[in-house]
């Protein structure tokens, strides 16, 4: 893919980047080791002061680089707006609470004695630079919920984002340029995805976190491991939304709307599976598939439009894929499964929802990345769980359930890195996120998420 700003509403290309060159990525590198050397001795409170003054200046930008957001991968401009303001809210999180987050930690005095010690304790000390491997699907909130933690610990930043949003990643270096974090703190690299293995076997660079597909997940793992560096994954997600008898089920089915169609669909934190008891199944999917097929599809510059273009044409290629298998394998179009008529070379998709859902069908296993839904009809719990768990991807989870026993179970067996009760999942700066199975490993946000990039020091006094 080449680097560039393709306008999805239109397919027009707007910029054009050169990658950059093996001399310019070594400066780079040595510039990140450097500086380093330097930052990881500055206080908490200055880091604090550098991060607060960046979301400062975040919310000044946040109408300009929303709209810049928007252009580049589609999403309608209030939500980019929104998600510039989420990226606000966790830097001042991490500004306000890493120092505690990563206070020492002592030993229990009892085990210390036993050792034969006066004292011992955990200390967090940063590991260096890292490079974080991000998505075009939330731009700026992908690459912020590393960062923030990040340089808060005192690590440095390096910075291969996709390719198709260049303007929001070199945003990104600039903003916390001007907030005043040393040269070197945060770069962004524009560079193609063959030249990621050269940056993380580089000794300089400590470890990885990427965001992405199951595929780029594996072969960042596969260096980093060779090399014997850390690495964080947050890779693709399949989200069962289960809605079971006791739940308020206009509410979910309200819910599920904006669950589902969030971000025009793209993210991996979507519900996309619903699954719902024979009892509701009706009452639900008439109302589920009513709020659908209302989404307004439009222009995502417009205020009002709810579902804006898909990021890439391929994108949209792979999502009818799997729709015209579905549909040819038995499954029932309810709303949807088209593109809409009237936006030329823009690369729309119908807000869709499908049933009779079969599991010789693609999209049972595989991931829908836009703006379409799969409703499945469940005889009981058991059913529930089995169907919920069917899946290689274990990213988040959502249930509706008013029965405290059927709550439990839910989070007792749930495949799944968050149980969501009675709501949708969201992310959120104090509270761990991530997922099992394919969905990867490690955590971001929270103390969780600030620790990853840590070395856990044993520091020992003798008595």
């Amino acid at each position: 893919m080449p680097i560039a700003t393709v306008n999805p509403a239109s397919g027009e290309t707007l910029k054009t980047y050169d990658a950059l060159g093996a001399e310019e990525i070594e400066r780079r590198l040595a510039t990140a080791g450097a500086t380093f050397r330097t930052y990881r001795t500055t206080s908490f409170a200055e880091r604090a002061r550098l991060m607060h003054r960046a979301a400062d200046l975040l919310d000044e930008d946040v109408r300009d680089i929303g709209r810049v957001m928007t252009t580049e991968m589609g999403k309608p401009v209030k939500q980019a707006r929104a998600e510039a303001a989420k990226c606000a809210k966790a830097m001042r999180w991490y500004a306000d609470h890493a120092e505690d987050l990563l206070s020492d930690e002592p030993a229990a005095p009892a085990d210390a004695a036993d050792s034969g010690a006066s004292r011992v304790l955990a200390r967090y000390r940063p590991l260096g630079p890292v490079l974080a491997v991000m998505p075009w699907n939330f731009p700026l909130w992908q690459v912020v919920r590393f960062a923030a933690p990040a340089l808060m610990a005192g690590n440095v930043g390096l910075l291969k984002h996709a390719s198709n949003v260049p303007q929001t990643a070199l945003y990104l270096e600039d903003l916390f340029r001007r907030a005043g974090f040393p040269e070197g703190c945060f770069q962004t690299l524009l560079i193609g995805s063959g030249a990621v293995e050269g940056v993380l076997r580089d000794p300089r660079v400590k470890a990885a976190t990427l965001t992405g597909s199951e595929p780029a997940g594996r072969a960042v793992a596969s260096v980093a491991g060779d090399e014997v560096k850390k690495t964080v994954l947050e890779l693709g997600g399949s989200d069962p939304y289960v809605v079971m008898p006791s739940a308020d089920v206009e509410r979910a089915a309200t819910l599920a709307v904006t669950a589902r169609a969030q971000n025009n669909g793209q993210s991996c934190i979507a519900a996309k599976r619903f699954i719902v008891h024979a009892d509701v199944f009706d009452a639900f999917a008439e109302r589920f598939t009513a709020g659908m097929r209302a989404l307004k599809v439009g222009d995502p510059l417009e205020e009002d439009t709810e579902i804006g273009p898909l990021a890439t044409d391929q994108g949209r290629a792979d999502l009818e894929e799997l729709v015209d298998d579905a549909v040819e394998n038995g499954a029932t179009v309810l709303c949807g499964g088209e593109r809409p008529d009237g936006f030329g070379a823009g690369w729309y998709y119908t807000p869709t929802v499908l049933t009779d859902i079969t599991p010789d069908m693609r999209i049972h296993l595989e991931e829908t990345f836009g703006p379409v839904a799969t409703l499945y009809r469940v005889e009981d719990l058991d059913e529930a769980v089995a169907l919920a768990n069917d899946t290689p991807f274990g990213l988040s989870s959502n249930v509706w359930t008013r029965d405290e026993a059927e709550v439990e179970r839910f989070v007792r067996d749930l495949e799944a890195g968050g149980v969501f009760v009675n709501g949708m999942t969201a992310s959120h700066p104090a509270f761990p996120f991530g997922g099992e199975k394919r969905s990867g490993y490690g955590r971001e946000l929270s103390g969780h998420g600030i620790r990853e990039f840590c070395n856990i020091t044993t520091v020992w006094h003798g008595a």
